[in-house]
């Protein structure tokens, strides 16, 4: 596998390229235009002429009036890279014009920023793990060992492939993760927006109608008439105190890990969620741990990548614990079993990979098992979630309703 490094060539800080919109004309006469990324007018125009484009017009780019606002880099973006940089590779594109190649055709420019600041450390010989390694933000220890094992070896293509088959994996429980957190969240956001509109603006107009009823009104009235009126009056109390409560939480939960352990562990054990988070964590481990382990990175050096991404601190301890009595001699499937978070099937399967050398394949079915097992979960929670959704909102709504209209059904039963 080449690596092409163009040593005499200028080298280029990514973060000082800017863009330029051009027009020319190509080949056969018919007007084109484009916008490219360059140092400058110069570069851009050779490079057009490189194309057999004959330029016309070339301009920076004007900036926007409040400032160019940066989009942020997400795992998606990184997945989405790894998963291109692989398809290059294998294709037998040198190294240096992959990273070209895939950087100056990324939407983002925070993420052009960050390929091409790699490919000018690569071009300059640095390795490409090395230069990965200077960005820790976005690229971890696991991927930099994988990258590190494949220059070393020689397979960086097949290491690549890995890391993109990885990702995909990972960006999908999370994606799974986040739709079986979503459906409660958006029954509890639901009912306490209709909830809220109702007693505003709707309570009020039957306030007044019972002004002048002329007779007491019935306790569950007057409690929703009171509640009403309490929420006009402090509504912007309760919305600073929802606000304080939601940052104070976020914040603890950032730098507090007994905070973090404590919330991870009750998540855990929460009817359904708490499955799903469990599945979800083995599939990780197991997926992470088969991916390190089948690029030949040692098993006490493969957990430690592995605790950080399992997503939950309750496991990520347990790893970690793991991973110093595997130093002392231990074996994997036996340190397993003296943990209470992993089931029966994935102590044997990972006792079989032991015995028979193919540990990797082994992990790599228990984590397709599991990955399964959240997809299917995920689907049953919301199928029972959207008519619970439609019973709470009823129930909220039916209940105003109800308190409404109370004193119209005692006045007709009087009458």
């Amino acid at each position: 596998m080449a690596l092409a490094l163009t040593k005499n060539k200028p080298k280029v800080e990514a973060d000082k390229a800017r863009v330029f919109l051009w027009e020319g004309l190509d080949k056969r006469g018919t007007k084109v235009k484009g916008e490219s990324r360059a140092a400058n007018i110069n570069v851009v125009r050779a490079e057009l002429r490189r194309q057999g484009v004959n330029p016309t017009k070339v301009k920076m780019k004007p900036k926007p009036l409040l400032g160019e606002r940066k989009k942020a880099i997400t795992s998606a973006d990184l997945s989405i890279f790894t998963r291109q940089l692989a398809t290059m590779m294998a294709a037998g594109v040198p190294l240096v014009q992959a990273f070209d190649i895939v950087g100056r055709g990324h939407d983002n420019p925070s993420m052009q920023d960050l390929i091409l600041s790699i490919k000018q450390d690569i071009e300059s010989g640095t390795a490409m793990a090395a230069a990965m390694a200077k960005h820790p933000l976005y690229f971890d220890d696991l991927v930099c060992n994988l990258v590190a094992a494949g220059e070393q070896a020689g397979i960086l293509d097949n290491l690549l492939d890995k890391i993109a088959v990885y990702k995909e994996k990972t960006e999908s429980i999370k994606g799974k993760i986040k739709k079986a957190m979503f459906y409660p969240t958006a029954v509890i956001a639901v009912a306490v927006i209709v909830t809220v509109v109702i007693l505003l603006f709707v309570i009020p107009k039957f306030k007044d109608l019972f002004a002048n009823f002329g007779a007491d009104l019935p306790a569950f009235t007057l409690m929703v008439i009171h509640l009403s009126e309490l929420l006009q009056a402090w509504w912007w109390a309760l919305l600073l105190g929802i606000g304080s409560f939601v940052y104070s939480f976020g914040y603890a939960y950032k730098r507090s890990r007994t905070m973090r352990e404590t919330i991870d562990r009750l998540l855990l054990k929460i009817p359904i969620i708490g499955m799903i988070l469990n599945k979800a964590a083995l599939a990780r481990f197991a997926r992470t741990l088969s991916t390190m382990f089948a690029a030949g990175v040692p098993l006490v050096e493969a957990l430690l990548s592995v605790s950080g991404a399992t997503g939950n601190i309750v496991y990520q301890d347990a790893v970690l614990k793991m991973r110093e009595e595997v130093a002392t001699g231990q074996s994997l499937q036996l340190s397993m079993r003296q943990r209470d978070l992993f089931p029966h099937m994935v102590i044997q399967m990972t006792a079989i990979g032991e015995e028979s050398g193919a540990l990797d394949a082994m992990l790599g079915k228990v984590a397709d098992f599991y990955e399964e097992q959240v997809d299917n979960a995920v689907d049953s929670l919301s199928s029972l979630l959207e008519p619970m959704i439609m019973v709470v909102i009823g129930g909220l709504v039916g209940s105003l309703v109800v308190a409404m209209y109370l004193p119209i059904f005692k006045m007709a039963s009087v009458v």
